[in-house]
Protein backbone atom coordinates (compact mmCIF):
# COMPACT_ATOMS: atom_id res chain seq x y z
CA UNK A 1 0.00 0.00 0.00
CA UNK A 2 1.33 3.44 -0.90
CA UNK A 3 2.16 5.55 2.16
CA UNK A 4 -0.22 8.38 0.86
CA UNK A 5 -2.76 6.16 1.92
CA UNK A 6 -3.35 5.05 5.07
CA UNK A 7 -5.87 2.23 5.42
CA UNK A 8 -6.72 1.38 8.91
CA UNK A 9 -6.55 -2.63 9.98
CA UNK A 10 -9.80 -2.26 12.36
CA UNK A 11 -11.89 -0.86 9.35
CA UNK A 12 -10.56 -3.78 7.74
CA UNK A 13 -11.41 -6.68 10.00
CA UNK A 14 -15.20 -4.84 10.64
CA UNK A 15 -15.78 -4.84 6.74
CA UNK A 16 -14.77 -8.62 6.16
CA UNK A 17 -17.44 -8.80 8.95
CA UNK A 18 -20.37 -7.63 6.36
CA UNK A 19 -22.85 -9.55 5.26
CA UNK A 20 -25.62 -9.20 2.38
CA UNK A 21 -28.01 -8.19 5.29
CA UNK A 22 -26.29 -5.11 6.69
CA UNK A 23 -27.38 -3.34 3.41
CA UNK A 24 -30.92 -2.03 1.40
CA UNK A 25 -31.69 -2.63 -2.12
CA UNK A 26 -31.18 0.09 -4.21
CA UNK A 27 -34.91 1.31 -5.87
CA UNK A 28 -33.35 2.30 -8.70
CA UNK A 29 -31.22 0.53 -11.36
CA UNK A 30 -29.40 2.55 -14.10
CA UNK A 31 -27.45 1.84 -16.98
CA UNK A 32 -25.83 3.43 -20.32
CA UNK A 33 -25.65 2.53 -24.19
CA UNK A 34 -22.48 2.13 -25.44
CA UNK A 35 -19.97 0.98 -27.92
CA UNK A 36 -17.05 -1.02 -27.55
CA UNK A 37 -13.98 0.34 -29.65
CA UNK A 38 -11.09 -2.21 -28.89
CA UNK A 39 -8.55 1.09 -29.77
CA UNK A 40 -5.54 -1.68 -29.90
CA UNK A 41 -5.16 -5.14 -28.28
CA UNK A 42 -1.29 -4.65 -27.53
CA UNK A 43 -0.78 -4.25 -23.76
CA UNK A 44 2.62 -4.29 -21.67
CA UNK A 45 1.03 -6.60 -19.34
CA UNK A 46 0.42 -10.79 -19.27
CA UNK A 47 -1.92 -11.13 -16.78
CA UNK A 48 -3.02 -14.97 -17.11
CA UNK A 49 -7.10 -14.44 -17.00
CA UNK A 50 -7.25 -11.66 -19.85
CA UNK A 51 -7.81 -13.36 -23.34
CA UNK A 52 -8.29 -9.38 -24.71
CA UNK A 53 -4.78 -8.89 -24.93
CA UNK A 54 -2.76 -10.17 -28.12
CA UNK A 55 0.93 -10.94 -28.07
CA UNK A 56 3.49 -8.59 -30.46
CA UNK A 57 3.18 -9.36 -34.19
CA UNK A 58 -0.59 -9.76 -33.66
CA UNK A 59 -1.65 -7.07 -31.54
CA UNK A 60 -4.47 -5.11 -33.64
CA UNK A 61 -5.18 -1.16 -33.92
CA UNK A 62 -8.64 0.45 -35.40
CA UNK A 63 -7.70 2.65 -38.12
CA UNK A 64 -9.27 5.79 -37.58
CA UNK A 65 -11.99 5.09 -40.43
CA UNK A 66 -12.45 1.96 -38.07
CA UNK A 67 -13.09 4.30 -35.52
CA UNK A 68 -15.81 6.58 -37.12
CA UNK A 69 -17.43 3.75 -38.44
CA UNK A 70 -18.15 2.17 -34.92
CA UNK A 71 -18.69 5.42 -33.35
CA UNK A 72 -21.26 6.18 -36.09
CA UNK A 73 -23.22 3.44 -35.85
CA UNK A 74 -23.35 3.18 -32.20
CA UNK A 75 -24.74 7.28 -32.46
CA UNK A 76 -27.31 6.22 -34.75
CA UNK A 77 -28.76 3.31 -32.60
CA UNK A 78 -29.73 5.57 -29.76
CA UNK A 79 -26.20 4.66 -27.73
CA UNK A 80 -24.03 7.39 -25.84
CA UNK A 81 -20.84 6.29 -25.00
CA UNK A 82 -18.30 5.72 -26.60
CA UNK A 83 -15.81 2.98 -24.55
CA UNK A 84 -12.59 3.19 -25.77
CA UNK A 85 -10.92 0.11 -24.53
CA UNK A 86 -7.01 -1.03 -24.96
CA UNK A 87 -4.37 -2.50 -23.03
CA UNK A 88 -2.04 -0.75 -21.24
CA UNK A 89 0.58 1.33 -22.83
CA UNK A 90 2.45 -1.03 -25.24
CA UNK A 91 6.04 -1.33 -24.15
CA UNK A 92 9.03 -1.98 -26.77
CA UNK A 93 7.75 -4.92 -27.83
CA UNK A 94 5.10 -3.94 -30.29
CA UNK A 95 7.42 -2.47 -32.62
CA UNK A 96 4.67 -2.43 -35.38
CA UNK A 97 1.88 -0.96 -32.90
CA UNK A 98 4.49 1.79 -32.83
CA UNK A 99 5.37 2.34 -36.31
CA UNK A 100 2.08 2.06 -37.17
CA UNK A 101 1.19 4.96 -35.20
CA UNK A 102 4.14 7.02 -36.85
CA UNK A 103 3.08 6.56 -39.94
CA UNK A 104 -0.17 7.82 -38.92
CA UNK A 105 1.99 10.79 -37.39
CA UNK A 106 0.97 9.91 -33.78
CA UNK A 107 4.13 10.11 -31.52
CA UNK A 108 2.22 7.81 -29.02
CA UNK A 109 -0.82 5.44 -28.15
CA UNK A 110 -2.09 8.36 -26.06
CA UNK A 111 -1.74 10.96 -28.69
CA UNK A 112 -4.14 8.26 -31.14
CA UNK A 113 -6.61 7.96 -28.32
CA UNK A 114 -7.47 11.65 -28.20
CA UNK A 115 -7.41 11.74 -32.21
CA UNK A 116 -9.92 8.46 -31.67
CA UNK A 117 -12.49 10.95 -28.76
CA UNK A 118 -12.59 13.49 -31.01
CA UNK A 119 -14.03 11.32 -33.67
CA UNK A 120 -16.43 10.04 -31.02
CA UNK A 121 -17.00 13.45 -30.11
CA UNK A 122 -17.89 14.40 -33.64
CA UNK A 123 -20.20 11.44 -34.39
CA UNK A 124 -22.49 12.22 -31.16
CA UNK A 125 -20.60 10.06 -28.22
CA UNK A 126 -19.45 10.85 -25.14
CA UNK A 127 -15.83 9.22 -24.61
CA UNK A 128 -15.26 7.26 -21.58
CA UNK A 129 -11.35 5.49 -22.28
CA UNK A 130 -10.32 3.09 -20.28
CA UNK A 131 -6.39 3.77 -20.75
CA UNK A 132 -4.73 1.26 -17.35
CA UNK A 133 -1.92 2.83 -15.87
CA UNK A 134 -1.33 6.31 -16.66
CA UNK A 135 1.22 9.31 -16.25
CA UNK A 136 -0.11 12.82 -15.30
CA UNK A 137 0.92 13.58 -18.32
CA UNK A 138 -0.96 11.13 -20.29
CA UNK A 139 -3.57 11.51 -18.58
CA UNK A 140 -3.70 15.38 -19.43
CA UNK A 141 -3.21 14.39 -22.88
CA UNK A 142 -7.08 12.83 -23.02
CA UNK A 143 -8.97 14.18 -20.44
CA UNK A 144 -10.48 17.17 -21.86
CA UNK A 145 -11.69 14.74 -24.42
CA UNK A 146 -13.75 12.51 -21.99
CA UNK A 147 -16.99 12.32 -20.23
CA UNK A 148 -15.44 10.24 -17.77
CA UNK A 149 -12.85 7.78 -17.47
CA UNK A 150 -11.53 4.54 -15.60
CA UNK A 151 -9.02 1.89 -14.71
CA UNK A 152 -10.40 -1.19 -12.83
CA UNK A 153 -7.83 -1.07 -9.77
CA UNK A 154 -8.78 -4.87 -9.64
CA UNK A 155 -7.20 -5.62 -6.30
CA UNK A 156 -4.45 -4.27 -3.77
CA UNK A 157 -2.50 -7.62 -3.39
CA UNK A 158 0.30 -8.72 -5.04
CA UNK A 159 -1.32 -11.77 -6.64
CA UNK A 160 0.35 -14.51 -9.05
CA UNK A 161 -2.41 -13.46 -11.74
CA UNK A 162 -0.25 -10.64 -12.33
CA UNK A 163 2.90 -12.68 -12.00
CA UNK A 164 5.91 -12.28 -14.30
CA UNK A 165 8.62 -9.76 -15.47
CA UNK A 166 5.60 -7.42 -16.94
CA UNK A 167 3.40 -7.57 -13.51
CA UNK A 168 1.07 -5.04 -12.70
CA UNK A 169 1.43 -3.41 -10.04
CA UNK A 170 -1.33 -1.83 -7.36
CA UNK A 171 0.61 0.83 -6.53
CA UNK A 172 0.87 1.94 -10.23
CA UNK A 173 -2.87 1.17 -10.02
CA UNK A 174 -3.49 3.59 -7.16
CA UNK A 175 -1.47 6.33 -8.53
CA UNK A 176 -3.44 6.32 -11.72
CA UNK A 177 -6.31 6.64 -9.38
CA UNK A 178 -5.00 9.17 -7.36
CA UNK A 179 -4.14 11.61 -10.46
CA UNK A 180 -7.19 11.49 -12.42
CA UNK A 181 -8.55 12.68 -8.67
CA UNK A 182 -5.38 15.61 -8.71
CA UNK A 183 -7.02 16.56 -12.24
CA UNK A 184 -10.86 16.23 -11.61
CA UNK A 185 -11.83 13.60 -13.43
CA UNK A 186 -14.78 11.74 -13.34
CA UNK A 187 -14.31 8.26 -13.10
CA UNK A 188 -14.66 4.40 -13.07
CA UNK A 189 -12.75 1.59 -11.38
CA UNK A 190 -13.13 -1.44 -9.09
CA UNK A 191 -12.51 -5.10 -8.07
CA UNK A 192 -11.83 -8.59 -9.80
CA UNK A 193 -13.05 -11.26 -7.95
CA UNK A 194 -11.42 -14.55 -7.75
CA UNK A 195 -8.14 -14.36 -8.80
CA UNK A 196 -6.35 -15.07 -6.14
CA UNK A 197 -6.92 -12.40 -3.49
CA UNK A 198 -8.40 -12.74 0.28
CA UNK A 199 -11.22 -11.30 2.19
CA UNK A 200 -8.92 -9.29 3.65
CA UNK A 201 -7.43 -7.97 0.21
CA UNK A 202 -10.83 -7.28 -0.99
CA UNK A 203 -11.19 -5.08 1.77
CA UNK A 204 -8.35 -3.07 1.63
CA UNK A 205 -9.32 -2.54 -2.10
CA UNK A 206 -12.38 -1.18 -1.31
CA UNK A 207 -11.14 0.95 1.50
CA UNK A 208 -8.55 2.61 -0.81
CA UNK A 209 -10.78 3.52 -3.36
CA UNK A 210 -13.26 4.64 -0.77
CA UNK A 211 -10.35 6.59 0.71
CA UNK A 212 -9.87 8.55 -2.53
CA UNK A 213 -13.65 9.06 -3.09
CA UNK A 214 -13.33 11.00 -0.08
CA UNK A 215 -10.30 12.69 -0.81
CA UNK A 216 -11.68 13.63 -4.25
CA UNK A 217 -14.84 13.15 -4.93
CA UNK A 218 -14.19 11.96 -8.29
CA UNK A 219 -14.93 7.63 -7.96
CA UNK A 220 -18.29 7.62 -9.59
CA UNK A 221 -18.92 4.22 -9.99
CA UNK A 222 -17.17 0.90 -8.63
CA UNK A 223 -17.07 -2.65 -10.21
CA UNK A 224 -17.46 -6.00 -8.51
CA UNK A 225 -17.17 -7.73 -10.88
CA UNK A 226 -16.01 -12.21 -11.25
CA UNK A 227 -12.99 -13.33 -13.29
CA UNK A 228 -15.06 -15.44 -15.93
CA UNK A 229 -13.35 -18.79 -17.50
CA UNK A 230 -12.27 -18.16 -20.71
CA UNK A 231 -9.09 -20.05 -22.88
CA UNK A 232 -6.64 -18.14 -20.99
CA UNK A 233 -8.43 -19.34 -17.52
CA UNK A 234 -9.25 -22.16 -15.72
CA UNK A 235 -9.75 -21.03 -12.37
CA UNK A 236 -12.79 -22.17 -10.04
CA UNK A 237 -15.72 -19.98 -10.71
CA UNK A 238 -16.46 -17.33 -8.45
CA UNK A 239 -19.51 -18.62 -6.09
CA UNK A 240 -22.77 -17.07 -5.82
CA UNK A 241 -22.32 -16.19 -1.86
CA UNK A 242 -18.90 -14.63 -2.77
CA UNK A 243 -20.27 -11.96 -4.99
CA UNK A 244 -23.19 -11.59 -2.66
CA UNK A 245 -20.85 -10.56 0.17
CA UNK A 246 -18.33 -9.03 -1.98
CA UNK A 247 -21.00 -6.43 -3.53
CA UNK A 248 -22.13 -5.80 0.31
CA UNK A 249 -18.63 -4.74 1.15
CA UNK A 250 -18.93 -2.39 -1.61
CA UNK A 251 -22.00 -0.69 -0.81
CA UNK A 252 -20.85 -0.51 2.99
CA UNK A 253 -17.63 0.63 2.40
CA UNK A 254 -18.01 2.96 -0.58
CA UNK A 255 -19.69 6.93 -0.19
CA UNK A 256 -23.68 6.66 -0.93
CA UNK A 257 -22.83 8.69 -4.08
CA UNK A 258 -20.78 6.47 -5.73
CA UNK A 259 -22.42 3.87 -7.16
CA UNK A 260 -22.22 0.00 -7.13
CA UNK A 261 -21.97 -2.29 -10.52
CA UNK A 262 -22.45 -5.51 -11.36
CA UNK A 263 -21.57 -6.53 -15.20
CA UNK A 264 -24.92 -8.00 -15.89
CA UNK A 265 -23.57 -10.68 -18.75
CA UNK A 266 -20.55 -11.66 -16.28
CA UNK A 267 -22.93 -12.25 -13.10
CA UNK A 268 -26.43 -13.03 -11.51
CA UNK A 269 -27.17 -9.73 -11.28
CA UNK A 270 -30.83 -10.91 -10.08
CA UNK A 271 -29.71 -12.92 -6.96
CA UNK A 272 -27.20 -9.95 -6.17
CA UNK A 273 -29.72 -7.00 -5.83
CA UNK A 274 -30.46 -7.23 -2.72
CA UNK A 275 -26.82 -6.60 -1.91
CA UNK A 276 -26.55 -3.05 -3.28
CA UNK A 277 -26.28 -3.07 -6.79
CA UNK A 278 -27.55 0.10 -8.07
CA UNK A 279 -25.75 -0.01 -11.54
CA UNK A 280 -25.74 -2.28 -14.64
CA UNK A 281 -22.85 -0.33 -16.37
CA UNK A 282 -22.45 0.29 -19.99
CA UNK A 283 -24.50 -2.23 -22.34
CA UNK A 284 -23.67 -1.91 -26.06
CA UNK A 285 -26.83 -2.75 -28.19
CA UNK A 286 -24.22 -2.83 -31.38
CA UNK A 287 -20.57 -4.28 -30.32
CA UNK A 288 -19.14 -7.14 -28.48
CA UNK A 289 -17.55 -7.18 -25.15
CA UNK A 290 -14.48 -7.07 -26.39
CA UNK A 291 -13.16 -7.87 -22.67
CA UNK A 292 -15.72 -10.92 -22.09
CA UNK A 293 -16.28 -11.93 -25.95
CA UNK A 294 -18.21 -15.31 -25.11
CA UNK A 295 -20.47 -13.18 -22.53
CA UNK A 296 -22.87 -11.69 -24.76
CA UNK A 297 -24.77 -8.72 -23.37
CA UNK A 298 -28.33 -8.56 -22.53
CA UNK A 299 -30.77 -6.94 -24.64
CA UNK A 300 -32.42 -3.88 -22.62
CA UNK A 301 -35.79 -5.77 -22.37
CA UNK A 302 -33.64 -8.23 -20.22
CA UNK A 303 -32.48 -5.65 -17.98
CA UNK A 304 -35.86 -4.06 -17.89
CA UNK A 305 -35.94 -7.60 -16.39
CA UNK A 306 -33.62 -7.99 -14.38
CA UNK A 307 -35.25 -4.46 -12.45
CA UNK A 308 -38.65 -5.45 -12.64
CA UNK A 309 -37.19 -8.80 -10.32
CA UNK A 310 -35.65 -6.49 -7.84
CA UNK A 311 -39.09 -4.16 -7.56
CA UNK A 312 -36.47 -1.08 -9.13
CA UNK A 313 -36.86 1.33 -11.66
CA UNK A 314 -34.84 1.09 -14.70
CA UNK A 315 -33.38 4.22 -15.49
CA UNK A 316 -31.24 5.30 -18.29
CA UNK A 317 -27.70 7.05 -17.82
CA UNK A 318 -24.95 8.78 -19.26
CA UNK A 319 -21.60 7.84 -19.27
CA UNK A 320 -20.61 10.44 -16.41
CA UNK A 321 -22.66 10.72 -13.77
CA UNK A 322 -25.61 13.22 -13.32
CA UNK A 323 -23.95 15.46 -10.52
CA UNK A 324 -20.56 15.60 -11.94
CA UNK A 325 -22.54 17.17 -14.87
CA UNK A 326 -23.76 19.99 -12.71
CA UNK A 327 -21.05 20.54 -10.72
CA UNK A 328 -18.36 22.13 -13.33
CA UNK A 329 -16.12 18.42 -13.34
CA UNK A 330 -16.54 18.57 -17.04
CA UNK A 331 -14.42 20.55 -19.92
CA UNK A 332 -15.42 22.77 -21.67
CA UNK A 333 -15.30 20.20 -25.18
CA UNK A 334 -17.92 17.68 -23.04
CA UNK A 335 -20.13 20.76 -21.89
CA UNK A 336 -20.52 21.69 -25.18
CA UNK A 337 -21.72 18.27 -26.79
CA UNK A 338 -23.85 17.74 -23.87
CA UNK A 339 -25.29 20.72 -24.55
CA UNK A 340 -25.75 20.18 -28.46
CA UNK A 341 -28.95 19.55 -29.77
CA UNK A 342 -31.41 16.74 -29.12
CA UNK A 343 -32.49 16.68 -32.41
CA UNK A 344 -29.64 15.59 -34.27
CA UNK A 345 -29.51 12.27 -32.74
CA UNK A 346 -27.20 13.65 -29.83
CA UNK A 347 -29.67 12.57 -26.59
CA UNK A 348 -27.65 13.72 -24.15
CA UNK A 349 -29.98 16.34 -22.42
CA UNK A 350 -32.91 14.20 -22.59
CA UNK A 351 -31.76 11.50 -20.49
CA UNK A 352 -30.01 13.93 -17.35
CA UNK A 353 -32.51 14.09 -14.80
CA UNK A 354 -32.92 17.69 -14.68
CA UNK A 355 -32.95 17.84 -18.55
CA UNK A 356 -29.53 20.65 -18.72
CA UNK A 357 -26.76 21.23 -17.31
Amino acid sequence: MPDWLSIDSNAIEALCSVTPGDVTPATELTFARNVFVPLTTACRYTCTYCTYYDPPGQASLLTPEEIRSIVRTGAKTGCTEALFTFGDDPDDRYTEIHEQLSEWGFETIHDYLRHGCEIALEEGLLPHANPGDQTRAQMETVADVNASMGVMLETTADVQAHGGPRAKSPAQRLQTLRTAGELGVPFTTGILIGIGETWHDRAESLLAIAELSERYGHIQEVLVQPVVQNERWRGDPVSIETLRRAVAMARVALPETVSVQVPPNLAPVRSLLDCGVDDLGGVSPVTDDHINPEHAWPAIEELQSIADHGDAVLTERLPVYDHYVTEDWLSDRIESAIEADTSDGRRFRSILKDGSL
